[in-house]
């Protein structure tokens, strides 16, 4: 059973509980991301289990007239157990969303995973004719070369500044200077991408910056925001602009909430409030 404190950040343990969710999210101009909590299996039953579960969301996507796609990680569908057990579960994934018109996310985990999953992501976004979308985050020293590989694939690209505590070779460590390639990878992006840009961020600043860049370029883009954070911010900004928020649910929830509360001191402070009260 879910926590109260877990509630503003996982909105149900099971899929029927994630729906309702969705359903009330798309009542105030919100759409959703879907995201069954899981990964890094080293079970081929659980990796083929949580495939199956996600062809299943998005047969209830479909049957319910949602406005929400769905987003898988590699690691959850068997990149741990192979790239061949990936890519089959990514294929039947990809194919129930194209035949119910779903669109399926890629999630990006830590760096050793960036070639195949932009990879499997190229691969599908020119068969389906764009129905997926990955995810590039600006801390990599190579994603501005990665962005610039992308920006004539159909499909869509979420750019976010990357959660994953990577090695000094590959990534940068010192926040300004991630601040600094996050501005110029959104730069390049509404410079070379003919729409299809997703941005993941709740900072001010960034979406005050991103909302220049378009209006200078004309440009189409999405603002995909988490659940349990600034979710009043995320219904104003719906007003004006395309807004989804990523929705985790499933039992392997307690991992992701407190990944949640690490990462920002405001959520950690909320969570202490919550169980004193």
């Amino acid at each position: 059973m879910l926590l109260p404190v877990a509630n503003d950040f996982v909105a149900a343990e099971d899929q029927a509980g994630a729906l309702s969710h969705v359903e009330t999210l798309n009542g105030d101009g919100v759409a959703g991301i879907l995201n069954l909590l899981g990964e890094h299996y080293d079970d081929p039953a659980e990796a083929a289990a949580d495939a199956d579960a996600y062809v299943e969301l998005i047969e209830a996507i479909d049957r319910n007239d949602l406005d929400c796609c769905v987003s898988v990680k590699p690691s959850q569908i068997g990149l741990d157990l192979g790239d061949d057990v990936f890519l089959s579960h990514l294929d039947r994934i990809v194919e129930a969303g194209t035949e119910r018109d779903v669109f399926v996310w890629i999630d990006m985990e830590d760096h050793t995973t960036t070639d195949v999953t932009l990879d499997a992501f190229v691969h599908h976004a020119r068969k389906t004719d764009g129905n997926v979308g990955v995810c590039v985050q600006a801390n990599l020293k190579r994603t501005r070369e990665d962005a610039e590989r992308l920006a004539g694939v159909p499909g869509k690209v979420r750019f976010v500044k990357g959660a994953y505590d990577e090695p000094a070779s590959v990534a940068y460590k010192k926040k300004e200077r991630v601040n600094e390639a996050y501005r110029d990878l959104l730069a390049v992006a509404f410079e070379t991408f003919d729409g299809g840009i997703a941005v993941g961020s709740h900072d001010p600043e960034v979406i005050e910056y991103v909302e220049r860049l378009a209006a200078e370029h004309d440009a189409s883009f999405e603002f995909q925001l988490l659940m349990g954070v600034r979710e009043d911010a995320q219904r104003d900004l719906a007003a004006d602009h395309d807004v989804y928020q990523y929705v985790p649910y499933g039992p392997k929830w307690l991992s992701y909430f407190y990944r949640r509360v690490r990462e920002r001191k405001e959520n950690a402070l909320f969570a202490l409030r919550a169980v004193l009260s």
